[in-house]
């Protein structure tokens, strides 16, 4: 059994309908006050969950990883508990509201932009969740064309999190957000058509469009609507914006709404990048080297199959 936590949801494909329940590997992120404390108990219960010289330095270092390398998160994978196989990563309570909010990381925030199950929320995490939800949905709008459908808009969402990360480039599923948005249109639904609904009866930035076959949308892609837009960013984003972009005084500049949506897509990406990227080294020196590399290979596997039936 694990030491008490905060907060507990399950995520990633093994939620898909469609996905191999019996070999998915079910990945957890696990919310708690303390991780040093955390990991302390954690190793007298379950050392065995851990890399063997992760172990021996214990939960100070673990933690100063995640924190020093990574992303504040420490992740165990292929972690045998009852018929299942699973990942679950660890991060302090704060810094995950943190992310949430602002999108200082771009990491954990990007996993609930997406369905996932809530299994323990003591401090109500999932109604905090509601600001990175709208914010989600404006950095969508930002980056979608005049006219586009639910289900394009739900894609634009998804793959928010995963420009710039360096596991598309040779160890994801290339069809992997299609997949996501297909197989979880309910869920999606249930997430964002609140959002969609409140800019449907603003009436200025958005109205139903034309479509037989799916709910379709037309947008405004003025300058007002951009930086309606541009100001339900979180803070992070609209201060990479601020040193780099088209951006002054917290307002957009007059600019063509492409280049807007140009520089915001440039800024998300490079926080991604950055992120995923600490985030695999930070994960490769917490799993070690053999589970490091099945778990690369278990990715590799699935990207290829996915190119294969493609």
């Amino acid at each position: 059994m694990l030491p008490p936590v905060d907060f507990c949801c399950a995520y990633g494909s093994s939620l898909l309908p469609n996905s191999d329940s019996k070999s998915a590997m079910v990945d957890y992120i696990l919310g708690v006050s303390d991780p040093v404390q955390w990991h302390s108990e954690n190793l007298e219960r379950n050392r065995h969950h851990y890399a063997s010289w992760m172990a021996r330095l214990g939960p100070k270092t673990i933690t100063r990883v995640a924190d020093g390398i990574g992303v504040g998160v420490h992740f165990n994978p292929f972690v045998q508990w009852s018929d299942k196989m699973i990942k679950y990563g660890v991060v302090r309570m704060q810094d995950l509201a943190r992310d949430v909010l602002t999108w200082d990381r771009f990491y954990l925030s990007g996993r609930l932009q997406k369905p996932v199950q809530i299994l323990i929320d003591n401090y109500d995490i999932g109604k905090v969740n509601e600001v990175n939800l709208k914010a989600a949905t404006a950095a969508a709008l930002l980056l979608s064309e005049p006219e586009f459908t639910e289900e394009e808009l739900y894609s634009k969402i998804c793959s928010l999190s995963y420009m710039g990360d360096l596991r598309m480039l040779f160890a994801e599923d290339k069809n992997k957000v299609k997949k996501i948005v297909r197989g979880s249109s309910g869920a999606f639904q249930e997430m964002y058509r609140p959002f969609i609904v409140e800019y449907l009866i603003e009436g200025q930035l958005l109205e139903l469009s034309d479509s037989a076959h799916q709910m379709a949308f037309r947008q405004d892609c003025g300058l007002a609507a951009t930086r309606s837009l541009f100001s339900s960013l979180p803070w992070a984003a609209q201060w990479r914006l601020e040193k780099s972009g088209p951006v002054a005084g917290g307002e957009v500049a007059a600019a063509a709404r492409a280049e807007a949506a140009g520089w915001t897509r440039r800024a998300l990406r490079r926080r991604v990048m950055v992120s995923s990227a600490r985030q695999a080294v930070s994960g490769l020196l917490a799993a070690g080297g053999v589970n490091a590399a099945r778990y690369l290979g278990k990715k590799i596997n699935k990207a290829w199959r996915s190119s294969r039936g493609s």
